[in-house]
């Protein structure tokens, strides 16, 4: 089967990319595995029109409203290898090489996967009490008890926002130890500092310390590490950018990665992100992949 554009992932930023196409009446294709990054947060914020709204319901109406377009189709599965195929490319799910599945252009909308602290009980506790963005979930905490947890020194830019939602302490775990200019930051602005280490996490939020105490937080902010949740890229010959959270695809402003007719959005190809960034560089991704079937040479 062919198409004008194959999208490989759809939440998002893959949901935000198809729509612009199928709007452009192409013929596209998503193909999507069903592990969108914020599964494990119960709501979103942050979104106009759709703070509060809970996250699966914004991923579930934007399938949808995108299904209601007649040249768009959708496919429940992974992809597991892609290539070139003439001037185009072609795509296996899960592993099928029987199928030949091709289109004029690719967008990958593959997301990540986060990598976080090894503390025990933090992962059981990520997107409920253990939070990636004060932007996204600061304002419910209810200027409340907050923890930022260093993974590194790139910890004290989330300690030195922190009081703005709440009342802050830096555990630093050992990560890193401030200097004096940064420990004048965290003063300046009110944050504690914790430098004992950390055993395990219970409760609800409940941090339990190397030496016994018990410092109970009403949420915890930590970095993840992120890795892009797909080798298709890699296959493909995408160059990749180190940065601050981890390798991301490098693309241009207009989403387009080193491998002409292959573009990039969403948390796969940015640093840091958020619903609403996602869904504006899938838009972007959709936009300039439908402007390139007319407009480039390849």
């Amino acid at each position: 089967m062919h198409y004008d554009a194959i999208v490989i992932g759809g939440s998002y930023a893959g949901l935000a990319a198809a729509t612009q196409l199928a709007r452009a009446r192409r013929r596209v294709l998503v193909v999507d595995a069903g592990q969108r990054r914020n599964r494990f947060a119960t709501h979103s914020h942050g979104f106009l029109t759709q703070d509060g709204t809970p996250a699966a319901d914004i991923a579930a109406q934007g399938r949808a409203q995108l299904m209601v377009y007649p040249t768009v189709e959708w496919r429940e599965g992974k992809v597991t290898a892609a290539g070139r195929a003439g001037q185009g490319f072609r795509i296996e799910v899960d592993g099928v090489e029987s199928e030949a599945i091709e289109a004029r252009r690719l967008v990958l909308a593959t997301g990540v996967i986060d990598h976080l602290p090894e503390v025990p009980g933090l992962a059981e506790r990520w997107g409920r009490h253990v939070f990636h963005c004060p932007y996204c979930h600061g304002y419910e905490l209810n200027q409340g008890r907050l923890g930022a947890l260093a993974v590194s020194p790139l910890s004290m830019h989330v300690a030195l926002m922190l009081p703005d939602w709440g009342q802050a302490t830096l555990f630093l775990n050992g990560a890193f130890e401030p200097d004096t200019e940064q420990l004048a930051q965290l003063q300046a602005r009110g944050v504690e500092l914790e430098r004992g280490l950390i055993d395990r996490i219970e409760g609800a939020m409940d941090i339990v310390m190397r030496d016994g105490r018990v410092i109970t937080q009403d949420g915890l902010f930590t970095l993840s590490r992120v890795e892009v949740a797909s080798p298709v890229a890699a296959q493909l010959g995408c160059e990749f950018e180190d940065g601050p959270l981890g390798r991301t695809i490098k693309t241009d402003a207009m989403k387009a990665t080193t491998v002409p007719g292959v573009y990039a959005c969403g948390d796969a190809a940015r640093q840091g992100g958020s619903l609403p960034l996602a869904v504006g560089d899938g838009t972007m991704a959709g936009a300039a992949t439908h402007q390139s079937l007319i407009f480039a040479a390849h």
